[in-house]
């Protein structure tokens, strides 16, 4: 055959198609391919044809490329490449094809006769009417073209139009702004005026701030020299009393045992009283009770070795009426360490439990003593024999509301108090 009959151009259409398929099936695996094939061989196998058969038509006109390619071919159609070099192949558009890309041994003397029995099997070569209907679906292609581009040229003159539109829009809208930006700087200026103002005004604030502390530290650390001068002072006279009073107690007991002194008995009036009362009758006349201040209570519960008595649930239930027993209890108790600690009198809370088996226990704070009635026995009793047990002429309080135990512990040497009076004192 010629040269000219050895080009891809020179095959009949379907010999072009179906070499063109062969080489598509094995292109990612052909080395050195060109560029333009390198993204044909990226394509799904059954696009590579269909949509790189142009280029894969143009690249075969390299005869290393083709050659590279019938490698690849002969690996995967072992089969028909044999059956090809043997002249058993029966499909003459395959033998066709593949003796133009492998070459085997007498591949130019079966070129020819594959060729001209394809061309003889293929209707369509000698159909006298293919080439009008080509003709016919070239001109459907090109009024559907001209159609489209008709279309696309009105689209982009409306396009134009409102592009036009908006560059109108944007230049109103650009002049608005120019002029509302003036008055927002007129705005901003005068905010950042009353901001300086502010900023002045709160500088100064802080100055003034500043000093005034710096003022009261000043005067804290003057007053606080002066308070640590005077206590100073203070202990200074006091060690000083009480140096001369510890001297004046050591002198007189040092007195009393050079002259061996006995413990003093009696007193200078106890003749006198003893006559007094031996013609008094035998009962012995209450005193005349004298209203007790919070202040005077104080002042007795002060005295050396005071008594006081107090009946419990009468004044507890006259200060907290609303609340529980137990509570009431705690909260008599918990008032009168305060004031038990202060004057240091004995002190002892009588409760009535003469109707109850049960004896609730209590923690009374410290110098305060509480009991409770025995069963059967009223707290009345108990606080008079409290009081009868106490000798005569020593100071004894009783607290409570209750005239006959008032009256009874009156004429026994006791000064009454009422619970108001107890209440005013613990609670203020």
């Amino acid at each position: 055959m010629s040269e000219a009959a050895l080009q891809l151009d020179a095959l009949p259409l379907a010999v072009r198609t179906r070499v063109v398929a062969l080489v598509a099936e094995v292109l990612p695996d052909v080395v050195h391919l060109p560029p333009s094939l390198r993204r044909v061989a990226a394509f799904a196998p059954a696009r590579r044809a269909r949509l790189g058969g142009t280029a894969i038509t143009e690249a075969l006109r390299d005869d290393s490329l083709r050659e590279r390619a019938a490698v690849q071919i002969t690996a995967k159609r072992s089969a028909e490449v044999s059956a090809l070099r043997l002249g058993s192949l029966a499909d003459p558009l395959e033998s066709a094809a593949l003796d133009w890309l492998i070459r085997p041994e007498g591949w130019d003397s079966r070129l020819g006769p594959a060729v001209s029995e394809v061309v003889a099997r293929t209707p369509e070569v000698t159909d006298p009417g293919r080439e009008e209907r080509l003709r016919e679906r070239l001109e459907h292609a090109e009024q559907s073209i001209r159609e489209i581009r008709a279309s696309h040229r009105q689209q982009v003159e409306e396009y134009k139009a409102e592009v036009s539109l908006l560059r109108r829009k944007i230049s109103e809208l650009r002049q608005s702004d120019r002029s509302s930006g003036m008055e927002v700087q007129e705005a901003l200026t005068v905010a950042v005026e009353a901001r300086a103002q502010a900023e002045a005004v709160a500088s100064a604030a802080d100055k003034e701030v500043r000093r005034l502390r710096a003022l009261v530290e000043r005067y804290e650390a003057e007053s606080g020299g002066e308070r640590r001068a005077v206590r100073a002072e203070r202990e200074e006279v006091t060690v000083r009393t009480r140096l001369l009073l510890d001297t004046i107690i050591d002198a007189a007991s040092g007195l009393r045992r050079e002259l061996a002194l006995p413990p003093a008995t009696g007193a200078p009036a106890d003749r006198v009283e003893a006559e007094l009362a031996a013609a008094a009758p035998s009962h012995t006349a209450p005193q005349p009770q004298v209203p007790v201040s919070p202040a005077l209570l104080e002042r007795y519960l002060a005295m050396p070795r005071s008594r006081l008595i107090v009946d419990g649930y009468n004044v507890s239930k006259s200060a907290w009426p609303s609340s529980s027993l137990e509570t009431q209890r705690l909260r008599l108790m918990n008032s009168l360490a305060p004031v038990v600690a202060r004057t240091g009198a004995e002190t002892t809370i009588v409760f009535d439990a003469a109707e109850s088996e049960a004896r609730s226990p209590v923690t009374p704070p410290r110098g305060v003593k509480v009991v409770f009635s025995p069963r059967g026995v009223i707290a009345d009793k108990v606080i008079g024999d409290l009081v009868d047990a106490e000798p005569a002429g020593r100071v004894v309080l009783v607290v409570t509301d209750d005239q006959q135990v008032l009256s009874r512990t009156g004429r026994a040497g006791a000064r009454g108090v009422s619970s108001r009076t107890l209440i005013d004192l613990v609670t203020h």
